[in-house]
């Protein structure tokens, strides 16, 4: 038997966190947890924007309509009263945007330099605390496993003479009720008898003295185990408790209520995070992915007839794993992070939602039907650039554009410093789109 070990030569017989590798879901967790962290960057940014994007609406309006109002027929109490909107449409769009400066200058960078705090990212790729989560299962489990793959092999050494031995009896029992006999014939295949005998013998005590060597390394590798899994359930709890305890102070920057029943909208959302409880979550994934799950240990199991084939632990295979995105249409698994746009886009308006209850087809807050009042910047210089779809991707907003991968279309405004870009699909629609979706075409 070599003297290296490698555990991807041994596969595993159950899902249990014991059996040889399963230690990587716990690993992957480490990973998901960075992951986690860009996703909750990207729902803050976005809401951020919806924010600002209401202020500037309510600000447009008010102006507009307290000038109609000072230059209208209407007097006394009663302007005064029907001005009384504008105003409130003034103080409202402050709340708004102090809504909106909170979430960025004060939620999304305590999140990002958390981040930065917890995952350190390594010169070769990855982050060094996956590895050094992956380093500490792999040295706990590696003289269990190589010993479970001595037993494995000892297992059928002993199953592979059981056959033989069966088979020889049989042969010479058929050459007994055989009527032309020769002696010599006999004596050759009792003789062969008594040779495969004492090989099930002999591998039979192998196998036996190779469990009871994998029995004495158990407790020792348990601990091992119980170790390395309880410093990165101490990790994850660390997370687990952060991102509850920045969800509340996102609440409190939201909830801007005045009467009972945005009262009652916020009292839930805030009885629903404080139901967070992080020791609840570590017991729940430690007994259905950790060291409370079952696991059947390795016992001696005898040949028979009726066992035409051993179904060893390498044989039976790990079920598929899977992680389900939502609210991003993806082809291939290493599909990239959306990223968030900001007021500094290469398009050249920032769209809002339809406020007016009537579709007239005039902006109502451009003085003579046109221009835009949410305008922040000039348009990016203008490119003509091919690109091909790496991926799907479906718009979220009304300025961007839809694709599948695959498709080819042109860039026609350079990436922003927050990653999106401006096209043109061959039908004709401009809009916006992630920078990181395409590869140029040469």
């Amino acid at each position: 038997m070599s003297g290296s070990y490698d555990d991807s030569m041994v596969d595993v017989s159950s899902d249990s966190f014991w059996e040889v590798g399963n230690y990587k879901r716990t690993v992957k967790r480490v990973d998901d947890g960075n992951r986690l962290c860009n996703d909750l960057m990207n729902c803050l940014h976005e809401r951020a924007r919806i924010e600002k994007a209401y202020a500037q609406q309510l600000t447009e309006w008010g102006k507009r309509w307290r000038q109609l109002i000072e230059k209208g027929p209407q007097y006394g109490s009663l302007e005064r009263a029907w001005s009384a909107l504008c105003t409130e449409a003034e103080k409202v769009s402050e709340l708004h945007m102090e809504v909106k400066a909170a979430l960025m200058a004060e939620d999304y960078e305590k999140l990002k330099n958390w981040q930065r705090d917890s995952y350190h990212k390594q010169m070769i790729g990855g982050f060094k605390e996956t590895k050094e989560a992956e380093d500490g299962f792999r040295k706990a489990q590696k003289p269990w496993a190589k010993k479970l793959k001595e037993v494995e092999t000892m297992k059928k050494s002993y199953h592979s003479a059981c056959k033989e031995e069966k088979l020889a009896a049989s042969r010479e029992t058929n050459s007994k009720l055989e009527s032309n006999n020769n002696p010599e014939a006999q004596k050759k295949l009792q003789e062969k008898v008594e040779k495969c005998q004492q090989e099930v013998q002999k591998t039979k005590e192998r196998y036996e003295k190779s469990l009871e060597e994998l029995d004495k390394l158990t407790p020792q590798y348990m601990e091992n185990m119980e170790q390395a899994f309880e410093q990165w359930q101490q990790f994850e709890d660390k997370r687990i408790r952060f991102f509850k305890e920045l969800l509340l102070e996102v609440k409190q920057h939201l909830d801007l209520s005045t009467n009972h029943r945005f009262q009652t909208i916020y009292h839930t959302l805030e009885d629903t995070i404080s139901a967070t409880d992080a020791e609840e979550d570590l017991k729940w994934f430690r007994s259905n992915h950790g060291p409370g799950m079952p696991m059947n240990w390795p016992q001696f199991e005898d040949w028979s007839i009726d066992l035409n084939r051993t179904l060893s632990r390498r044989e039976k295979k790990k079920p598929s794993e899977g992680v389900t995105l939502t609210g991003i249409s993806q082809t291939g698994s290493d599909q990239p992070v959306q990223p968030s746009k900001s007021s500094s886009s290469s398009s050249t308006v920032e769209k809002t939602p339809d406020w007016s209850d009537e579709d007239t087809g005039v902006n109502p807050f451009a003085a003579n039907g046109d221009g835009n009042p949410f305008e922040d910047e000039p348009a990016s210089p203008v490119v003509s650039v091919p690109v091909k779809a790496l991926y799907d991707y479906e718009g979220q907003e009304q300025d961007e554009l839809s694709f599948k991968a695959g498709d080819e279309f042109t860039k026609i405004g350079e990436e922003d410093d927050q990653g999106w870009c401006k096209g043109r699909l061959k039908g004709g629609e401009t809009g916006l789109y992630p920078a990181n979706y395409v590869e140029i075409i040469q």
